[in-house]
């Protein structure tokens, strides 16, 4: 089956939007300082595995948990909300290990980059666009995601250290929206 370029656009585009790696950087910058280094392959490819298993099995894997979809939203916006008042309170909730590996995991590749708001994207996506499509849309996203993990050290001289505190005040209130945001549209539909 060939793949339709315009329908395959649209997908990378959405999933880039939700997926907002740019609006990370300061966060990601500021876990890779304290975990010492992020393993961005790693990252990468754990986020694209969660990606790929919610566009095969999503739903059904959430109900074998006993999760419903608006259950795991909720649960993500919670840490997504804490993590931006982290940013903005500069309190640290998130403790730095030394070790890379249990930081690149969570938060990182979840909930940061293959978090609940692009988890349920890829479930809502797959009603309307072929797997494969959605599947390319991924990996293209994923390239972009590992590009931009790979050069948060030049991206951070290039801002500086002032910059970096105001991009990080600035992106800490709009992960507190984004998370208040995604609370509020799936929390209602919990309590009965």
């Amino acid at each position: 089956m060939p793949i339709n370029f315009d329908e395959l656009l649209t997908v990378t585009f959405t999933l880039f939007a939700v997926i907002d790696i740019l609006g990370s950087i300061p966060l990601l910058i500021t876990l890779k300082t304290k975990m010492g280094r992020i393993q961005e392959g790693k990252a990468t490819l754990i986020s694209g595995a969660l990606m790929i298993l919610f566009l095969l099995v999503g739903e059904k894997f959430l109900n074998i948990l006993g999760v419903d979809v608006r259950s795991f939203a909720v649960g993500g916006s919670i840490v997504i909300f804490i993590l931006g008042l982290e940013m903005v309170l500069g309190i640290e909730f998130f403790k730095g290990s030394a070790d890379a590996k249990a930081g690149t995991i969570v938060p990182i590749a979840f909930p940061l980059i293959a978090g609940s708001g692009t988890l349920t994207t890829i479930i809502s996506l797959k009603a309307n666009y072929e797997n494969l499509t959605v599947a390319l849309a991924i990996a293209l996203n994923l390239v972009f995601v590992y590009l931009v993990l790979r050069s948060l050290d030049r991206i951070e001289k290039l801002i500086g250290p002032m910059g970096l505190l105001a991009i990080r005040k600035f992106f800490g209130v709009i992960l507190l929206a984004i998370a208040v945001k995604i609370f509020a549209a799936n929390a209602s539909g919990l309590i009965k």
